[in-house]
């Protein structure tokens, strides 16, 4: 048995002829010998579990990543780019609008003070909690499925945060003095910034959280750099990927740093996670007005966060299976992968929702079941049902399989999922303002045109730097999904590989045979 175990080592990529008569790949179920001498550490994975569609050396695997950059930009991609940067050259005339002639033109008032602006930045930062999850928390529990999306999902989180920040400057209405938000020596006395608030914790929080998602993103993305810098034909692109990819070389020193502070990374960025929507949503549970004042939402507004970035992340990435034929390296089990996370932290909404309501009946604390009362059949009752309808439905019709399953279906409900959740935010925002505790405060709120047009313009400049995104770097990390790959037969993987490109960068040598 100790003769078996040594022919079956879980460090080797590429088992020998012998090594595969004792670990055949080609089969669904093995014994439970087999099993003992598979440990689970090996890069071969059984063939129910297969994350790779179609046979692919890890040469094709680099030619099927890099062919996306290489290539010239299809109409479809000239269509779309032009469709999102008129969407935010609209919301920056809208911007430009809002500074000349001040907030007065959104339809804010004395009453409610924050409107589709907040609505905005707490749905952004939600969006941007997906990225950071499949790459960190997926990444601590070998979740190996997470390697063809996680690039992507990380990209989107960091436009995310971006369009986050610059929605809460501009929300400011004064953006050149933002940085008084920031606690710096000055000559203004006691005029500085307070500690206790909310919203100062969500400076410090976003920034932090912007600042660990991108040097994650980008050490994830230093050997898939040295392969295009390596394939490169072109000596200016050849130079500025040499240049990004710090002089990567695929020695076992550098894979064994890399793997290191990559996983310091992920840990970080992990408590991050947690810590940053919990601060975000301690802008309303600290303060006193009903329906705001719940110790529920710091773990209500982390798992919606990552409810909808996991519908993002889905919307994005079958547009990007569809459109670039992808369907060997993004298969139907990520797709239900994502889905059953959805499953999860949906009920977890789900949830919360329940426990708000009960709370505010149970407590017997007049205005704040009046706060829910008015939400469900008030003047904005169509906003409270359509965030019910979107969020629990479409959340829960994901409990049967042949929609979790359906790319057409997994579109359509991650489109229905993200709406409800922008429409929860508008509605825990303006319903609590709205109707406070004195009646003759009472007012109605109903954006303008101005603000419409900035929310557009926040949902261009996300689309239009997730498309350069996908023609200035890999959208799937190489050499992460070349270490899920299913190994060729070895002369077929000789032949098929014999380019050479994108294997020695990515840490996963080949046996030259037993």
């Amino acid at each position: 048995m100790s003769h078996e175990r040594s022919e079956c080592k879980p460090g080797r990529a590429q088992p020998s002829r012998d090594e595969r008569s004792e670990c055949k790949p080609g089969r669904a179920q093995l014994s439970s010998d087999e099993r003992s001498e598979c440990k689970p550490g090996r890069a071969q994975l059984s063939s129910d579990v297969r994350l790779i569609a179609a046979d692919r050396s890890l040469a094709d695997i680099t030619d099927d990543v890099c062919s996306a950059l290489e290539q010239r930009p299809s109409k479809w991609w000239w269509f779309a780019f032009l469709a999102a940067s008129s969407a935010f050259s609209f919301g920056v005339f809208c911007i430009i609008h809002s500074f000349r002639m001040g907030l007065g033109v959104w339809g804010l008032n004395s009453t409610v003070g924050w409107g589709v602006d907040i609505t905005n930045f707490v749905f952004w930062i939600g969006v941007g909690h997906a990225g950071t999850l499949i790459s960190a928390i997926l990444l601590l529990f070998r979740a190996r499925w997470r390697t063809a999306i996680n690039r992507a999902a990380e990209a989107m989180t960091i436009f995310a945060v971006i369009c986050a920040g610059c929605d809460v400057i501009v929300h400011l209405g004064r953006p050149w003095l933002a940085f008084w938000l920031l606690p710096y020596p000055n000559m203004r006395g006691s005029l500085w910034i307070n500690f206790n608030s909310p919203l100062v914790w969500d400076v410090f929080a976003v920034s932090t959280y912007f600042t660990i998602s991108v040097v994650f993103w980008y050490v994830g993305l230093l050997p898939d750099l040295a392969t295009v810098r390596d394939r490169s034909q072109n000596r200016i692109r050849k130079r500025v990927f040499g240049f990004l990819a710090f002089g990567w070389d695929g020695s076992h020193r550098t894979w064994s740093r890399y793997e290191t502070v990559y996983l310091l990374l992920a840990g970080l960025a992990t408590a991050l996670i947690i810590s940053v929507h919990s601060v975000v949503s301690m802008d309303f549970a600290t303060s006193v007005l009903p329906g705001w004042h719940a110790t529920i939402f710091p773990p209500y507004f982390v798992a919606g966060a990552v409810f909808s970035g996991f519908a993002m992340v889905l919307t994005l990435m079958l547009i990007v299976r569809a459109t670039l034929g992808w369907q060997h390296l993004i298969t139907t089990h990520h797709l239900e992968n994502m889905a059953k996370i959805m499953i999860l932290t949906g009920g977890i909404v789900a949830f919360a929702y329940a426990t708000e309501l009960f709370t505010a009946w149970y407590s017997g604390q007049g205005y704040e079941w009046f706060a829910f009362r008015n939400r469900m059949t008030g003047p904005y009752a169509w906003a409270y049902w359509t965030t019910a309808g979107c969020v629990l439905f479409g959340g829960q019709l994901l409990w049967i399989k042949r929609l979790r399953t359906s790319p057409a279906a997994l579109f359509v409900l991650s489109l229905v999922v993200n709406v409800g959740m922008w429409f929860e935010r508008f509605v825990i925002i303006v319903t609590s303002l709205h109707r406070d505790f004195v009646p003759s405060n009472w007012t109605m709120y109903w954006p303008t045109w101005v603000e419409y047009g900035i929310t557009i313009g926040w949902f261009g400049l996300f689309l239009m730097l997730f498309l350069l995104f996908t023609k200035a770097l890999p959208m799937v990390s190489m050499a992460e999904v070349k270490s899920v790959l299913h190994p060729l037969p070895l002369g077929e993987g000789r032949a098929r590989g014999a380019r050479g490109e994108g294997i020695a960068h990515t840490g996963i040598h080949l046996e030259e045979g037993a």
